[in-house]
């Protein structure tokens, strides 16, 4: 019997064809009717070294089957052994030949109990709308999800839509030097080729891949010669453990691949911490508003940081700031590198994000009668370190005498004396 329903799965498989739909990408030279087997064995590439893992953790967060949402969409790509062992039933409780669901988009609607105390897990077709299930093997829905479970067959479609959204048209230089190109298009037909490491691609196309590595990525050289890789990003669904991608599978995490080059996708990622971040200005500043004129922002003004993005200086990022007093937005060109150490108020140094802006709420447990003195620069009796520090800035000197007196001095010859608790006396 098990031969038959291999025998009608394959046939399915066979005469099914390859559904019409965006997710399936091929590269430049896949040939229609070409029956190229796809190579056996996967050649060995180097073994991943350490990569800043910020883009793949913030942006591909790993999905826990228990965790699943209703709505989350997958499509079906069967295995060789997926073939022989049925995946799905029908609302009948028939089994459905994985051969002829290949390439259908399956939506995620939750889980059930049949009434035999199977525990189902419930799908809807996008593209037939009919209702299908997985009969979890053994026990309940919670024992089985606890663990790297899943559904078998199924490629995580939410890693491939952030993938486009996050990585089209963006520089990357290649990691390895066994990458693949397709030779059929209306099959899983592929030869390996090698690649030079550090060779600058753009991505021109991402597509789904298999299973286990859900995201195909399709990038071109600058003689227009196309290649793709494999990869998986938040490993969701992909049925293999984190310590199976090592080796010759190494290559089939982004960072084993590619390295993100493209300055606009690099830079949003290492700055996005600072979006949201509630700052103020240490000085007055000029700034620009939106409509391109400059304005000049008093001390102490009080922002929330709502953009960073690169400029055509690599030194500088644009931050976008919302003022917490009008609402209104204003741009300005900061560094976060200093690099004018020596400097004062004047020339560069005013554009170094932590010589201008100050985080928190400068306000924050500051008496108002305080506050009113500090953003006219001036201190009294009583004042605290943060008090000096908001109103006069950060001293060039500070001193500790042996009575337990300590000394700020400044450049301009202003001395300010604190007692043993930090205040101004």
């Amino acid at each position: 019997m098990k031969k038959v329903f291999s025998i009608i799965c394959m046939a399915l498989l066979a005469t099914g064809g390859m559904a019409q739909n965006s997710y399936i990408v091929k590269t430049k030279g896949a040939k229609k009717a070409e029956t190229t087997q796809k190579a056996g064995n996967e050649a060995s590439a180097e073994e991943k070294t350490d990569e800043p893992t910020d883009f793949v953790g913030k942006n591909f967060k790993f999905q826990r089957l228990c965790d699943w949402k209703e709505g989350m969409r997958f499509m079906v790509l069967p295995e060789k052994y997926d073939l022989v062992v049925g995946t799905f039933c029908d609302e009948k409780g028939k089994d459905v030949s994985s051969g002829s669901l290949r390439h259908k988009i399956m939506i995620y609607k939750g889980h059930s109990v049949a009434k035999d105390g199977t525990a189902l897990v419930n799908f809807e077709c996008e593209d037939n709308h009919k209702r299908y299930y997985y009969p979890i093997p053994n026990g309940s829905f919670e024992d089985y999800c606890y663990n790297k479970m899943g559904v078998p067959t199924l490629a995580y479609l939410g890693d491939v839509d952030t993938a486009r959204e996050k990585l089209m048209g963006s520089t990357l230089y290649t990691k390895t030097t066994l990458y693949r190109v397709d030779t059929e298009a209306d099959g899983d037909g592929f030869k390996e080729i090698t690649v030079p490491k550090d060779k600058e691609v753009k991505v021109v196309a991402i597509g789904v891949g298999t299973r286990s590595y859900p995201v195909k990525i399709i990038v071109e050289d600058e003689n227009g010669m196309q290649f793709y890789q494999n990869v998986a990003m938040s490993k969701t669904n992909s049925g293999m453990r984190d310590d199976e991608f090592i080796m010759d599978k190494a290559k089939y995490t982004f960072y084993g691949s590619f390295e993100i080059a493209d300055p606009k996708v690099k830079a949003s990622e290492n700055y996005a911490q600072y979006v949201g971040r509630q700052v103020y200005t240490k000085y007055k500043t000029n700034m620009t508003d939106l409509m391109g004129m400059q304005v000049s922002i008093p001390r102490l003004s009080q922002f929330t940081i709502k953009k960073v993005e690169p400029t055509k200086d690599p030194d500088y990022m644009k931050l976008t700031l919302q003022s917490a007093t009008d609402g209104y937005q204003y741009a300005k060109d900061v560094k976060f590198r200093n690099t004018n150490v020596a400097g004062d108020i004047d020339g560069e140094k005013e554009d170094y994000y932590k010589f201008l802006l100050g985080e928190g709420s400068p306000a924050k447990d500051i008496p108002a009668k305080h506050m009113e003195m500090i953003r006219r620069g001036r201190i009294a009796k009583g004042f605290t370190m943060k008090e000096v520090r908001l109103a006069m800035g950060e001293p060039n000197r500070k001193a500790k005498n042996s009575n337990g007196i300590t000394v700020w001095s400044y450049n301009n010859g202003s001395v300010v004396k604190f007692n043993k608790s930090g205040r101004v006396i």
